[in-house]
Parts: structure tokens; sequence; C-alpha cells
């Protein structure tokens, strides 16, 4: 008689599903329009992230994506190669990744900043590389900085 094997706890962990990852990444929306199209994309991948118990937060401003997700290992590697394969158009460039402790986001944040004075306190005081807000141009210290910045204020709202 053939038994099989009840998984062990290390055994669970062999692809890294014990490892947190937190990974950022900048892209220029040129294929979704801020509409009806965008608001379907979100609430897929905000589906898509809490089926596979990821974290994000994300800003969207002026046609630009900041966001920053955090799960495991497996979970960040599998959520990257779906976003490459389903949206290369919007150029995502990964600038950040790195192994954490804890999550630091709680669900799945989305701040919209617009072209007001207190959004532009966040996206060109402190954290911009010129006069006009522009992902590509801040160093991925600036980002990770911006990003905490921005979803510190409790006016973020949760998708």
């Amino acid at each position: 008689m053939h038994t099989t094997k009840s998984p062990t706890p290390d055994s669970k962990k062999r692809n890294g599903e014990h490892i947190l990852i937190n990974m950022t990444y900048i892209a220029k929306n040129i294929d979704l329009d801020s509409g009806v199209e965008l608001t379907r994309a979100l609430e897929y991948w905000r589906r898509y992230f809490e089926d596979n118990n990821i974290v994000s937060a994300l800003v969207i401003s002026e046609g630009y994506f900041v966001q920053s997700f955090q799960g495991t290992r497996p979970a960040i590697n599998t959520a990257l190669g779906k976003i490459l394969d389903e949206h290369s158009t919007i150029f995502p460039n990964i600038v950040n990744i790195d192994e954490i402790e804890a999550r630091q986001w709680s669900g799945f944040l989305i701040k919209h900043l617009t072209p007001s004075a207190e959004d532009e306190e966040y996206a060109l005081k402190s954290f911009s590389a010129g006069s006009d807000y522009n992902p590509y141009l801040m160093t991925s210290t600036q980002i990770e900085s911006f990003l905490t910045a921005v979803f510190e204020d409790s006016k973020s709202s949760k998708f």
C-alpha cells in the first residue's frame, strides 16, 4: 500500500512561501483610459491580489502609475509575470525589490493625485527631480518615500 506523505512545514517552504517581498514599479499609462476601462482593470487587480494574499499601494497621477505590492515570493513572482504578460503596453519599470519582515500596506490602496495644490505637495515638493511630476526621474528611495508619504495621509482610499 502506497501512502502519501503530508507536507511538512519545511517542504512547504521550498519555493519561498515563508519569505515576504516588496516590489515597486513605475509605469506610464498609454493603454487604459481614465474611465471605465481603468476602473475595470483596477477591480480585476484588486480581486487578483486579494485572492493571492498580496497587499498594494498604487498612486495614479498624470498618466503614471507608481505601485508597491507585497506578498510571498512565489505570489509576487507570479503577479509580476501576469502584469508583464497582460499589460506590456504600460512598460512597467521595476525600481525596487526587497525582502521584508512585515507588510506595510493593508488591502488594495489607491490614491489618485490631481493637479490640486494639496496633491502637488506630494508629487513635486520633496520627491520629484524636476518641475513636472515624472516618477521616471525619481530614485528608488524617492519613490519609496513618496508612496509612504502619500499613504500616511488618512484621506487615502481603499479600493
